[in-house]
């Protein structure tokens, strides 16, 4: 029997969530038995499409059930298993988060290879964060050699990744907006961004109208960031919609962009897309991702936060920017 610690969802949250509708609990489980495993977690993930799990809402995910364990990305050790395809210490990738100890189906999980790359890589720019920009840049925005793309949210695991690739895939101009000089920093200086801007020091709009016409805008942001994206877009123009982080902890619905009707003159494209609808792009995704990180041209950070009694705190962090790379829990 192992002793492990969860976090449940107390309440749902009306605007942003409070430590008040989070639960700490401590439970019990049994050993595995055969084609089970049982997985000490040593990362664990958290995201902002999270906090709309959080709602009682019909979304393209079900919302977390309350006084529950909530769920998530997450990487372990095995420590036990009943099961011949895996093996104690084997490193395995999982959706069993935010708890320390999971007792899953073989099946439920993946082994990755950490000779290379931290466990930590799989949960960021090797994971769902970079394949969701991958989708987003080549499937979604049909990304083209010699496109000016434009990046909300840069700085963090899914807008930092498109746009080390959109620098691969032949953009001729990689701009990301970020909040602060370290982070806009970080895109010029070591990811290869044309240009940084900085939607704290200046409103976005302004800044962007410097850097048009945009071809691609790959948008992690939504409101004045996607308002000042369709005055910036080229004709013909390309919007991948992948987030709107902006608008996840409002207690009201937001007003939508004020230029919708450039959509007509411009003749620009919208697409949402939700990553987990192209499970086939996945082989293509490890494959070419894992030879940029190999050749040094995709590099990520991480902000980390120590123990499962600080994930709640993580998560708040995560929606206040407090981020630089993927927003990680260490258990």
């Amino acid at each position: 029997m192992t002793t492990a610690r969860e976090i449940h969802l107390a309440s749902r949250p009306q605007g942003w969530p409070t430590p008040e509708n989070f639960r700490s609990i401590e439970t019990t489980l049994p050993d595995p038995g055969p084609d089970e495993v049982l997985v000490r977690n040593t990362f664990m993930s958290v995201d902002p499409y999270m906090r709309g799990r959080m709602n009682d809402v019909k979304s393209y995910v079900p919302p977390f059930e309350l006084d529950a364990v909530m769920d998530g990305g997450a990487v372990g050790e095995v420590v036990a298993s009943g099961s011949p395809d895996l093996a104690v210490g084997d490193t395995v990738l999982h959706q069993a988060g935010w708890r320390t100890h999971a007792l899953l189906p073989a099946r439920a999980v993946r082994r990755v290879d950490v000779s290379q790359v931290p466990a930590s890589a799989y949960l960021g720019a090797l994971g769902m964060p970079g394949m969701t920009a991958y989708v987003g840049l080549t499937r979604i925005a049909e990304m083209k050699e010699g496109d000016t793309v434009f990046i909300s949210g840069a700085a963090g695991a899914v807008g930092s990744a498109a746009g080390q690739m959109a620098r691969q895939l032949g953009a001729a101009k990689v701009i990301g907006s970020a909040g602060g000089p370290e982070k806009c920093a970080w895109l010029t200086d070591e990811l290869g961004f044309d240009v940084a801007l900085d939607y704290k020091a200046a409103p976005i709009g302004k800044q962007l109208r410097e850097h048009s016409p945009v071809d691609v805008y790959f948008d992690n942001v939504g409101g004045d960031h996607l308002e000042a994206a369709i005055f910036a877009m080229a004709d013909f123009g390309r919007i991948t919609a992948c987030g709107a982080i902006a608008e996840y902890n409002a207690a009201a619905p937001s007003p939508g962009p004020r230029n919708m009707m450039m959509f007509v003159s411009k003749r620009l494209t919208l697409r949402g897309f939700i990553v987990t609808d192209h499970g086939d792009v996945a082989s293509e995704f490890y494959r070419t991702a894992g030879a940029w990180v190999a050749d040094g041209s995709l590099r990520w950070r991480e902000t980390v936060v120590d123990g499962i009694d600080n994930a709640v705190d993580a998560f708040l962090g995560l929606h206040r920017g407090d981020n630089t790379g993927k927003m990680l829990v260490r258990l």
